[in-house]
């Protein structure tokens, strides 16, 4: 079924990422985006590391700088610490960061079909 928006929302400070997080997991990755009961459009990942202390989110934020390519520094976490959903906000040109995330996320479901 075809999504009907995005998780990546442009700010004045950077790209704005709603995410569902799945801690403890056999493998960590970024699955792409799916859509939730609601309708609204989650991007999800998967980690290996347990939710207590932070060790999820820690793993979480290398996750995604090392999958899209952008310093750790650049991205945190400004909602949702302690829950499976959170909102990210990645500092940098909003333009540029939606644009080349938006097509990473056009390979993500040519590769996977979803």
């Amino acid at each position: 079924m075809p999504l009907s928006s995005t998780p990546f929302s442009p700010t004045k400070d950077g790209l704005k990422i709603v995410l569902r997080l799945q801690p403890g997991a056999s493998r960590a990755m970024v699955e792409g985006a799916v859509e939730l009961a609601d309708g609204s459009v989650v991007l999800k990942a998967r980690v290996g590391e347990p939710p207590e202390g932070g060790k999820a989110n820690a793993a979480l934020i290398q996750l995604l700088a090392r999958t899209w390519k952008l310093p750790k520094g650049a991205i945190r976490i400004v909602a949702g610490q302690s829950r499976r959903q959170k909102t990210l906000l990645i500092a940098g040109d909003p333009a540029e960061l939606e644009g080349r995330l938006e097509r990473w996320l056009a390979e993500r479901k040519d590769d996977t079909g979803r």
